[in-house]
């Protein structure tokens, strides 16, 4: 079991990544209008502007990775009966 819920985590972490990159790249087109969020080495940003994009895409993966791993917990719940880690 341990084996299983192993691979469903890395499985989960992959498309949580590619889930949570798509989602904050969307939250940053409609909040800002800009395509990019600023990149923290572009001078043509203020300090503000970089920390603010860098503190919503830390929520957005840290909410998604949360929901990722509580997801792929359940999956394997449901398939052995037994939650992750108890022994």
């Amino acid at each position: 079991m341990n084996l299983l819920y192993k691979a469903l985590s890395l499985l989960f972490s992959v498309v949580g990544g590619i889930v949570a990159g798509t989602l904050f790249k969307q939250v940053w087109k409609r909040a800002a209008g800009q395509d990019d969020a600023p990149d923290a080495a572009d001078r043509d940003y203020t300090w503000t502007q970089v920390l603010i994009a860098a503190a919503v895409q830390g929520a957005i993966f840290g909410l998604v990775k949360a929901a990722m791993q509580r997801s792929g917990a359940q999956a394997v719940r449901k398939a052995t009966g037994r939650w992750p880690g108890d022994d």
